[in-house]
């Protein structure tokens, strides 16, 4: 059984993806091959504890919560992430993960909502999109843009049309924390047709608690 290099194991908020407002156990994976310009969690880069997949599992028993959340740094860039995925799942948790779009989802089991990223030209991160994952992404799962400027949201426009996003996925449009204020976003949503049918999301955790209280 593999081992992981964990960062964190806590409960919280949902904050994000079509699940926000539940309360959920997350586990934060260390490490990340990607250096996104907003990056709010870099200090899950390097620190960590080498945790056998059965101990991962029981300290997300202790919270006794119906959800869990494997999130990262990026989560899939660890082996034995699916693994883990897969006892969650065998333990009845309704199981998430959120992934950055980098890393090839195809093994993950079907039955994980899976809550990817595309990186749009303002993360700096545009070139690690893996476009091949949308090949394995499910109605029920979830596609995240974050965005930062007009320029990010007419990229998103674009690629929505060009991958026929909205067919595939629920598309979630979100502000990158500090440089795009919702009340633009959502200006800018009313007005345009296929973002019309997308949704707004804003990240709960950082309106509950402070945007740089880390275990939230």
């Amino acid at each position: 059984m593999h081992q992981l290099t964990v960062h964190e194991v806590y409960a919280s908020i949902q904050g994000e993806s079509r699940y926000a407002g539940f309360p959920c156990t997350f586990v934060r994976l260390t490490g990340c091959p990607l250096r996104c310009r907003w990056c709010d969690t870099a200090h899950a880069f390097h620190e960590g504890q080498i945790l056998s997949l059965a101990e991962i599992v029981a300290k997300v028993d202790v919270f006794s919560l119906p959800m869990v959340e494997v999130t990262g740094g990026e989560p899939l860039a660890q082996k034995g992430t699916v693994e883990l995925l897969g006892l969650f799942v065998q333990k009845g948790y309704k199981t998430l993960i959120e992934t950055s779009g980098s890393e090839d989802i195809s093994l993950i089991p079907p039955q994980v909502h899976i809550v990817m990223d595309l990186k749009a030209p303002g993360s700096k991160m545009e070139h690690q999109n893996r476009w091949e994952n949308l090949n394995f992404i499910k109605r029920s799962d979830d596609l995240k843009i974050v965005l930062s400027d007009l320029q990010d949201f007419d990229w998103a426009m674009k690629i929505i049309e060009q991958e026929h996003l909205l067919e595939r996925s629920q598309v979630l449009l979100s502000c990158a924390w500090g440089q795009l204020q919702p009340k633009q976003l959502s200006e800018w949503m009313l007005a345009h047709p296929l973002a019309r049918r997308c949704r707004l999301q804003l990240q709960q955790h950082k309106y509950i608690w402070s945007p740089r209280t880390r275990g939230v």
